[in-house]
Formats: C-alpha cells, sequence, structure tokens
C-alpha cells in the first residue's frame, strides 16, 4: 500500500471512528444516525468566463455540505484544490461538527470546495471564480450570518473572504448583520486580529498543556513543558509556518520542515521565518543554508522527535509508514492526517495522537470570535482597554505610596497595559484549548477502556451533539 491510500474513503474514515466512540455512549440508534448524517450536500457546476482576454468559458465543480443543523449557524472553510471532492467535503464538514462540540463552538458543521488548481489562473479569474460561487450559495440559501458561515480552508484566505462577504453584501443590501455571513476576513472589511494565525496557536496551546501533564509525560519518557522538545513540521502553510513559529518561540526545536518539493532538516534547529523567506526567494524549501536535503518530503515524517506536527493535507501517515514513524507525539493540525489502519499501529506503538477534531479547532474558534463581533459591530477592547488602564494606574499609584518605592518603566508599562483585541483573542484561545484538553482527558478517565485520544474526543463530540439534539426536542 502506497503512501496516501488507506482501505476507507476520507468520509468512511469519520465514520469508522464515531462508530467506534458511540459504543461508549449511551444514545439509541436513531440519534447516533441523525449525528452521524449529513443532512445537506449542494453540488454545483457553474461557468465562469477565463483566459487574458475573458474570452473562454470554464465549468466550474464545486461544492457546499451541511453535516449539522443541531446548531446555527453551519460553519466551515472553503477548500481550493483540483483534489475537491464530494466526500473529501462530507468528511470535512462531519469534523467540523465534532471539532465545534468539542470546544463548545455553538456551530453545526459545514465545509466547501472548489475543483481548481489556483497556481493555473490569475487573481482576476480566481475572483470571478469565487464571486460566482458566492452566488449560487446565495441564491441557494446556502450562506449567510445565521444560516452558513464559510472560512478559510487549504488554498483559499482573507481575498478570497473579502470577495465572499462583498459578493454576499451586494445580492443582499440591508442586512444590518452581512459581514458575519463569513469569517478569516480581511481585518478592514470586518475581520479580528489573531484569526491568521489561530490554528497554529491552537494546536501550540493544546500541545504545550498535554506537556504539562505529568502522567502523560511520565509514560512516554518525556520531561514536563514544552521547552527542549525536538519538533519536526510538515507542511510551511498558514497552519504549519505558524505551529512552527510558537513552538520555536516557545522552546521547542524545529529540527525539520517538510513541503510537497522535499524535505530539510537541521538538529541545531530552522527558523521558520528564514525558510518560508528562502522558499519564497527561490521556489523551494531545499538548499536552505545549514540544512540538509531530505530527498522526500515524507522521509521527514519518519525522523526521530518528540513531536511530529503533520500539517498539510490528509493520508501522510498510512498503514505503510506507520511502523517507521518515530515520534512520541503526534499533533494532528491537519485534517484526517493518519488513516484508520495506521491509527491501530501507531496506537500499538504507545505514540500519543492528539485528534484533528480538537487540535486544529483554533481556527474554527477565532472564527466564533469574528463571527461575534460581526454581530455586535464593537471591536474587542474598545470598551475595556481604556477603562482597564486607567484602573490599573490607580493600583501602580497606590503601590508606590505604600512600599515608597518607585517601579520601573518597564514594569509600569506592563502592568499598565489595557488589552487590545488581539490579546483578548488570544486570551479566549487559549482558554478554549486548555480547558477542551482537560475535557478530554477526563473522558478518558471516565472511559479507562478508550485506548486512544481520538476516540476519547468522539465520544465527547456525540455526547454534546446528541445532548443538544435532546434538548431541542426532536427526539424523545
Amino acid at each position: 500500500m502506497s503512501i496516501g491510500t488507506s482501505k476507507y474513503t476520507f468520509f468512511e474514515t469519520v465514520g469508522h471512528n464515531f462508530d467506534k466512540a458511540s459504543k461508549f455512549t449511551t444514545f439509541d440508534a436513531g440519534i447516533l444516525e441523525q449525528i452521524k448524517s449529513c443532512n445537506s450536500v449542494y453540488r454545483m457546476k457553474f461557468p465562469v468566463r477565463t483566459g487574458e482576454k475573458l474570452d473562454k468559458i470554464e465549468v466550474i465543480e464545486a461544492y457546499r455540505v451541511q453535516h449539522s443543523h443541531h446548531k446555527a449557524p453551519c460553519k466551515g472553510g472553503i477548500r481550493f484544490s483540483p483534489d475537491v471532492n464530494q466526500d473529501e467535503v462530507m468528511a470535512l464538514a462531519a469534523l467540523m461538527t465534532y471539532k465545534c462540540a468539542i470546544v463548545n463552538v455553538p456551530f453545526g458543521g459545514g465545509k466547501g470546495g472548489i475543483k481548481v488548481d489556483t497556481r493555473k489562473y490569475t487573481e482576476l479569474e480566481l475572483e470571478r471564480i469565487t464571486r460566482r460561487y458566492a452566488a449560487e450559495l446565495v441564491k441557494k440559501n446556502f450562506i449567510g450570518p445565521g444560516i452558513d458561515v464559510p472560512a478559510p480552508d487549504y488554498g483559499s484566505g482573507e481575498r478570497e473572504m473579502g470577495w465572499i462577504a462583498d459578493t454576499y453584501l451586494a445580492m443582499k443590501s440591508g442586512d444590518v448583520d452581512g459581514l458575519g455571513c463569513v469569517t478569516g476576513k480581511p481585518i478592514a472589511q470586518g475581520g479580528v486580529r489573531g484569526r491568521r494565525e489561530a490554528t497554529g496557536l491552537g494546536v501550540f496551546y493544546g500541545i504545550r498543556e498535554l506537556c504539562r501533564q505529568k502522567s502523560v509525560m511520565d509514560k512516554m519518557g518525556l520531561s514536563t513543558g514544552v521547552e527542549g522538545k525536538t519538533v519536526v513540521v510538515q507542511g510551511l502553510g498558514n497552519v504549519g509556518y505558524h505551529s512552527a513559529k510558537f513552538f520555536r518561540e516557545g522552546g521547542a526545536k524545529v529540527i525539520a520542515i517538510a513541503e510537497y518539493e522535499g524535505a530539510i532538516t537541521n538538529p541545531d534547529g530552522l527558523n521558520e521565518e528564514e525558510v518560508f523567506a528562502h522558499r519564497k526567494a527561490t521556489g523551494s524549501i531545499l538548499n536552505f543554508p545549514g540544512a540538509t536535503n531530505l530527498a522526500r518530503s515524507s522521509d521527514a515524517l519518519e525522523l526521530a522527535c518528540d513531536i511530529l506536527v503533520p500539517a498539510a493535507l490528509e493520508n501522510v501517515i498510512t498503514e505503510e509508514n506507520a511502523s517507521r514513524i518515530q515520534a512520541k507525539i503526534i499533533a494532528e493540525a491537519a485534517n484526517g492526517p493518519v488513516t484508520v489502519e495506521a491509527d491501530d499501529i501507531l496506537n500499538k506503538k504507545n505514540i500519543v495522537i492528539v485528534p484533528d477534531i480538537y487540535l486544529n479547532a483554533g481556527g474554527v474558534t477565532v472564527s466564533y470570535f469574528e463571527w461575534l463581533k460581526n454581530l455586535s459591530h464593537v471591536r474587542y477592547g474598545r470598551m475595556e482597554k481604556r477603562f482597564t488602564e486607567n484602573m490599573n494606574t490607580q493600583i501602580v499609584k497606590q503601590i508606590e505610596e505604600l512600599s515608597g518605592k518607585t517601579m520601573s518603566e518597564t514594569e509600569k508599562s506592563t502592568i499598565l497595559h489595557g488589552p487590545d483585541e488581539v490579546d483578548l483573542i488570544y486570551s479566549g484561545l487559549e482558554e478554549t484549548m486548555i480547558s477542551s484538553l482537560h475535557d478530554l482527558l477526563n473522558t478518558m478517565e471516565e472511559h479507562p477502556e478508550i485506548d486512544s485520544m481520538r476516540t476519547a474526543a468522539f465520544v465527547l463530540a456525540i455526547k454534546k451533539v446528541g445532548v443538544s439534539y435532546k434538548e431541542l426536542g426532536i427526539f424523545p
């Protein structure tokens, strides 16, 4: 079996993990079937003019899936890739449902995909494709701040989300909450500071908290704390880049980085900013000064390290290469990077897999904060920043008067600082990732027969979604 293959499709993999976890719940078969099923699947094909003179017509294939309506709106990114297909989008939508439940974000799961290779189109052509896709969603009532809220995913970013928001507002003029139709937007269009790095930062917060658990680290023969841990990152896109950045800044050592053209390694550590700049200048991460090239990107996955961060696409760790994985912890920054077959092998090797439906939830968590900002029409920090600074100024004065000592300017600036928007976003994300990890660990304690953190995550998600359905009165 070659790397990237499994006897299960992506959606079947999600279903397999769901079925494995559902045995540890008490819901009847009907509720479980409802939770597991995709509620709505919209497959579309639309014509778009392309070419230098816009004299060519291409028919674009695209999807939007709403997996669950137990909470409204649905939420999930839009993937731009030539490999987009219905099974993949359904799987990602299902993962979004469980992901939101685990981190207590009140959305149903959704996902979108446009089957294009972005490298083959100009910016104008991509804009036309994106806007037409958004228009199709509006016409079918598959987008809106209270209906379905897309976000960036592989191949898309702030630019595309800005186009979608503008298209929605043009077709729904007068919708005062219209900017909440999509998240991951530019700041000038209602975006929130901290969204770009949110998924990578969430990965770091989650693994940092896991590394603080002495009982978990003792089982792996590791010291507590993320400091000094060796890290391998597969993927230097938005998630991989920021994961590497925060691990390095947190005291870990990033010893290898992989991309589709190959991988590089340096036991003394790599700086992701320098690697990114090198790739931008040369078109490749290979031949980075001081690093050793690896023949294949997949070779980086098999390096000895404490933490392996697959941060690209699904199915990169399979039955074929799982036995050669030497990491102690696999941090699933991507969606579905480990196949079912590989999961079983890795669990038998006592490798701790921190699952995607928890670990990469930083993006949707901060998207939730952006959505709330759009609905409230108030920037985070605007109401409390000056009040906090004024209160802290009075506290500092009282401390100085009572102690008879004057604080240094550095000490004063630290204490007096009132929270900016990004401070509050980071704080909310940190709280979410820490508390959700402990929910997972508690679930494992409640069910000692559970053999992995992934199964515990699905159990936790199923329970939360099932309770929501019962509270809605849909089921007796």
